[in-house]
């Protein structure tokens, strides 16, 4: 039952994390002057910073590229009932899982536990200080991980939950998904076939390759504190449905200069590179799928987390550069 649950909680966490279940101050509240103005620096000539839905043709061909968020808010509901026909009519849908790799994930998990746990060798009480250990395993109890459980995740499994502030949990656990779920949905029921932009093993590679050494680093820039965790989901939220993603985006290589005992020239330098591996390397290998889908279909859906529409570097530039003209949906 926990594999499962962890299957379910992966895909949910491995995404533009946002919850309703998280309200209060935002974190955007809190910046300095100086903050906002880089901020405002980062974001302002950053290519299709703004926007959820997109158009994009190509002579007799269109592609509409939803930006999603893959966590559950009510605010959903809305976009949701505004994509129906687009995805009901669509030749194909296109997302970075479909049920099939989802259920292909469940199977692995079930299978070759050690993806996700250590399996051998020492765990993470034993690879890191007591201190930080107890306050790891407190931020895991107030997730309703048991500590022994967590003691057993590879770090960077338990970096990205932990990622996750406690208040958001429940529905990740409970398996209520997000947009690009509804989607699924829609076009389950009006038997629109549906495709993966990559395999299912695609972030465990991203993760697993690196050395337990910048997973355990990884692991302790995400030990932020519940309050400023809480303040950047309620942020988050605002700014995904004011569709102002490259904001959203940015505000988070900025909080890490929030995080104690950590250099903020560090920090950033992982910001990127996680943004690397997990955003822009994907992008690149999502094109060349896209691209043959078209050759047989002409009008797709393409639906993925929100962080990958945004940048030089994302889909929605590098479909531009490719000879599409996108365009923005109000």
């Amino acid at each position: 039952m926990f594999l499962r649950a962890a299957a379910t909680a992966f895909f949910a966490l491995v995404a533009l994390p946002a919850t309703a279940a998280c309200v209060g101050d935002s974190y955007l509240d809190r910046l300095t002057d100086t903050q906002r103005e880089t901020l405002a620096d980062a974001v302002a000539d950053m290519p299709y910073a703004e926007g959820i839905v997109w158009n994009a043709t190509k002579g007799a061909d269109t592609l509409t590229v939803v930006g999603t968020m893959h966590i559950y808010d009510p605010r959903l509901d809305d976009l949701r009932r505004q994509l129906s026909d687009t995805v009901t009519s669509a030749d194909l849908v296109m997302l970075e899982a479909t049920p099939k790799e989802e259920a292909a994930l469940q199977e692995l998990i079930t299978t070759d536990p050690g993806r996700l746990f250590i399996v051998d060798g020492p765990t993470l009480p034993e690879l890191l200080d007591e201190e930080t250990w107890q306050l790891i395993a407190q931020a895991a109890t107030d997730r309703g991980i048991p500590a022994f459980m967590a003691a057993k995740m590879q770090p960077w499994y338990l970096s990205i939950t932990l990622a996750i502030p406690a208040c958001a949990m429940g529905d990740i656990m409970e398996g209520v998904r997000g947009l690009d779920h509804m989607i699924i949905e829609d076009a389950k029921a009006a038997g629109v076939p549906m495709q993966a932009l990559e395999p299912h093993t695609t972030l465990f590679d991203i993760f697993q390759n690196e050395p337990v050494e910048d997973q355990i680093e990884m692991l302790r820039v995400n030990m932020l504190v519940p309050e400023l965790q809480q303040q950047m989901f309620v942020a988050m939220l605002d700014r995904y449905f004011a569709e102002d993603i490259g904001r959203l985006w940015e505000m988070s290589r900025i909080a890490i200069a929030d995080i104690p005992d950590i250099d903020p020239a560090e920090g950033s330098a992982m910001f990127d590179e996680m943004s690397e591996a997990f955003l822009d390397k994907r992008n690149q290998n999502w094109m060349p799928v896209i691209n043959e889908a078209v050759q047989i279909h002409d009008n797709i859906v393409i639906a993925v987390g929100a962080a990958h529409l945004i940048g030089a570097r994302g889909v929605l530039q590098l479909l531009e550069n490719d000879g599409w003209t996108v365009s923005r949906v109000q």
